[in-house]
């Protein structure tokens, strides 16, 4: 059989990225050695990284990328790094993450930023600040994109940066800023490293200020990481409910930022502010999120939920309703998956609104999973015309979005996909059951399915056994390596990983 894919050129390219992935070990390095903690797990994991990323660019001198090659280097990528992220876990070797199965779950779920864990909530005490950085840190790094970065680094991935960034953006595609593509890549960064760093100065202004005073410059940093990746990872066992009231007032407005196409800031930068009116996506982005709110904090404030202690009343306190449901809805639809308190208290209403909230996703171009907005907005925009040219049947009625006709290639592109991630998301969920049962791991229906759509939305909590805080310690290694790998084609959207797996890829 002869390949028409250039397989050595892909490996060639994935060893310079894990290669380079070496260099964001110092920081955590660089925090183990301040706290005099496991500094030996970096180094080790440091070195194997160039051995290993260097081995492989020896593969190919002069790699030629074309399309296919991108899709393989690509999803190849994002695997790799994963691995090479489980290394420290293992190395470490404590807790509950320190076996491989489990260390790659978590690493795959740092990376992917779906902020699903295994660690469960003795495991955050077993850990050095150093390890739990890096876990923060893994996240930071998915959110925009290991290769978006790559190609904003690495020369050799200039040519061809187009096609990888295509292959790896979330959602239909990414808009071109610049002339260049790295150039693009770069505006991106800035963007994304910009408001992480305002989120982490602000934060630690709250402890400060004395208003939060457990949210202290380790956790301000561990936050900032993980909510401009829409990550949800939290040193905190309890996820952001640890945390003041002001604390979590804070973190919605940067949830909401993270999910929103980052194109948008690149025009706000430029001074262009009006980019964001005229962005249809946008608009209805937000309309979903006040929409959902409202609904919510409405339940909430009529008290159709079981009381939590911990937070005290609810019912009938507007501030409490409203908090809780904005951050909720919030951290959901954006793919986040932190957590103000245990959602899975409330009554059956409002959790509907929060399962339907996993499918949502944030906007095309952010750092959110799921769905995507942009392509709910262009699903009703063509029901719609499906409703008037029912009745106008000679009517020539283009899906326009932005004030752009859209292709109507793109129009069954988006319809494919969905149907595409709901079939997986229904096989996924039933092995799911079906592997629970068989090691007599009691679930319900909605504890399968809220679990599969959390890894392949890149969300994290569910309800019932992955609740926000619970974790998903309790599957079986079969279970956790499905969900690796949903996680790892969910953040993919699906296609570059699925389209590796048939015969015309390689051959035709």
């Amino acid at each position: 059989m002869t390949l028409r894919v250039d397989w050595r050129a892909s490996c060639s390219l994935v060893g310079a990225v894990v290669k380079w992935l070496a260099v964001t070990l110092v920081f955590p390095l660089g925090v183990a050695v301040y706290y005099g903690e496991g500094a030996a797990t970096f180094l080790a994991t440091i070195a194997i990284a160039v051995g290993v990323g260097a081995g492989l660019e020896r593969l190919d001198d002069d790699p030629d990328l074309g399309a296919r090659e991108g899709f393989l280097m690509v999803a190849l990528t994002w695997l790799a790094v994963s691995v090479v992220g489980a290394l420290p876990y293992v190395i470490a070797g404590n807790g509950t993450v320190a076996g491989p199965v489990n260390a790659l779950f978590e690493s795959m779920s740092g990376f992917t930023t779906t902020g699903a864990t295994v660690m469960g909530n003795i495991g955050f005490e077993e850990h050095s600040r150093a390890l739990m950085m890096w876990r923060q840190q893994t996240q930071w790094l998915g959110g925009m994109g290991i290769v978006v970065l790559a190609v904003a680094i690495l020369p050799e991935l200039s040519v061809g940066g187009a096609q990888l960034m295509e292959a790896e953006a979330p959602g239909p595609g990414i808009q071109k800023l610049t002339p260049r593509i790295a150039e693009t890549a770069r505006a991106l960064w800035k963007a994304y490293l910009g408001i992480t760093v305002l989120e982490m100065t602000l934060l630690f202004g709250l402890h400060v200020a004395g208003v939060a005073p457990e949210m202290t410059l380790y956790q301000s940093v561990a936050h900032g990481f993980t909510t401009m990746a829409t990550g949800g990872f939290s040193p905190a066992a309890r996820s952001i409910e640890f945390f003041s009231a002001a604390v979590q007032w804070l973190i919605v407005p940067f949830m909401v930022a993270a999910g929103t196409n980052f194109a948008l800031f690149w025009h706000a930068m430029n001074g262009e502010f009006e980019a964001f009116g005229e962005d249809s996506e946008f608009r209805f982005f937000v309309g979903v999120l006040g929409a959902f709110t409202a609904i919510t904090a409405g339940l909430l404030f009529a008290g159709t939920f079981a009381e939590t202690p911990a937070i005290g009343p609810i019912a009938g306190n507007l501030e409490a309703s409203v908090r809780h449901a904005a951050f909720q809805v919030v951290s959901l639809v954006t793919t986040t998956g932190y957590a103000s308190m245990d959602f899975t208290t409330w009554g059956g209403a409002a959790k509907y609104v929060l399962f339907v909230a996993l499918f949502v996703g944030g906007s095309a171009g952010s750092t959110g999973g799921a769905i995507k907005v942009v392509r709910w907005l262009v699903i009703l925009k063509s029901l719609k015309r499906e409703l008037f040219t029912t009745v106008h049947p000679e009517a020539i009625r283009p899906v326009r979005l932005g004030g752009r006709a859209l292709d109507e290639r793109a129009v069954r592109g988006i319809y494919a996909f969905t149907l595409l991630y709901f079939v997986a998301f229904f096989v996924a969920a039933f092995v799911v059951y079906v592997d629970a049962t068989r090691v007599g791991l009691e679930l319900v229906s909605l504890d399968a399915m809220s679990a599969t759509a959390a890894t392949l939305g890149n969300i994290g909590p569910g309800f019932g056994i992955v609740g926000p805080m619970e974790s998903y310690l309790p599957f079986p290694r079969t279970t956790k390596l499905l969900m690796v790998f949903l996680m790892w084609i969910g953040r993919l959207e699906v296609l570059p990983v699925l389209v590796l797996l048939t015969p015309t890829y390689w051959r035709s």
